[in-house]
């Protein structure tokens, strides 16, 4: 008899025990079936630790500058997860009043201790965004890709230019929009995006220097291990892209990345030839940003070989 009670607690005590594992199961949102291993018990818990976060890193511009292809050479990190497109929030005011779940909702999964970065290279020039990103997450670390704000206006110009042919409207030739009455045009909004000095005047009222990184485009391009790895030391992330993440392609003239034994390409709209602007007029324009620019290089501490 006692042997026969002993034996039913016993069987109790299996099935409670068994009840309580699928109860928590069901509140994990994780699946009924029993775990057979560790490994896929880990994976698992892995998942469920999956969550999407603000970013801790955002890149704010420039325009024209390499915000892709810098996003997409940080994602070769194991740390870093990023927002796949532009998300706009802070510079569109339709965006912004949707408030930040809304942002948050743009924002990839990651894991604890994963960095999450989004790009959207119209933040740098927008005068709202500054204070508003502060509002946010003051401790955010910033990331400024810049290149020679001539080639990037050309740049720039070709992109729309692309654009409107796409959509078979017309669009005046660059030099038209670019000169007046033989003198370069303050007003054009191009070129205005190419005066560094103004819109990282408006960051630093801010936030603190040390707390925008600035990323030499052209550099990046030529050779671009060297800009990584001190962005990873600027995130404070463990050193692991490598030069082996990187090959030259001959076909398209500029840098693939290379993870995994999977290489990667940027999109056809990197390398475009740009559009047509004659010799005289691009000397008119790189004599106008000599003093932008060299106001700028004292805003940042360093110097860059522009024209």
């Amino acid at each position: 008899m006692l042997w026969t009670v002993l034996l039913a607690l016993l069987v109790l005590l299996l099935l409670q025990t068994q009840l309580s594992v699928c109860l928590r199961e069901l509140r994990n949102g994780g699946s009924s079936s029993p775990t057979f291993s560790s490994s896929s018990s880990s994976s698992s818990s892995s998942y469920n630790a999956t969550q999407q976060r603000l970013p801790g890193a955002i890149i704010i511009g420039v325009r024209k500058g390499g915000t892709r292809a810098l996003l997409e050479m940080l994602n070769l990190h194991p740390d870093v997860e990023v927002a796949k497109a532009e998300v706009h929030y802070f510079n569109v005011e339709e965006h912004y009043r949707k408030g930040l779940a809304w942002y948050r909702a743009q924002m990839p999964f990651t894991l604890p201790g994963q960095l999450t970065v989004e790009k959207t290279p119209g933040y740098f020039a927008a005068p709202q965004v500054p204070a508003r990103v502060w509002d946010m997450n003051p401790a955010v670390r910033l990331l400024l890709i810049v290149r020679d704000p001539a080639e990037r206006l050309v740049s720039d110009y070709t992109q729309v230019l692309h654009n409107r042919l796409t959509r078979h409207k017309p669009y005046q030739p660059l030099e038209e929009l670019l000169i007046h009455k033989g003198h370069i045009d303050p007003g054009y909004k191009a070129l205005q995006r190419s005066l560094y000095h103004l819109h990282l005047a408006r960051w630093l009222e801010v936030f603190p220097r040390e707390q925008i990184h600035v990323v030499d485009g052209d550099a990046l391009i030529r050779d671009p291990f060297p800009e990584l790895r001190k962005a990873e030391r600027f995130l404070d992330l463990p050193p692991r892209i490598s030069p082996n993440n990187f090959y030259y392609n001959t076909t398209k003239g500029f840098y693939c990345l290379l993870s995994a034994g999977h290489d990667k390409c940027l999109d056809e709209s990197k390398g475009r030839p740009h559009a047509p602007l004659s010799t005289q007029a691009f000397r008119k324009l790189c004599h106008y940003f000599r003093k932008p620019n060299k106001l700028f290089f004292e805003m940042v501490g360093r110097s860059f070989s522009w024209c």
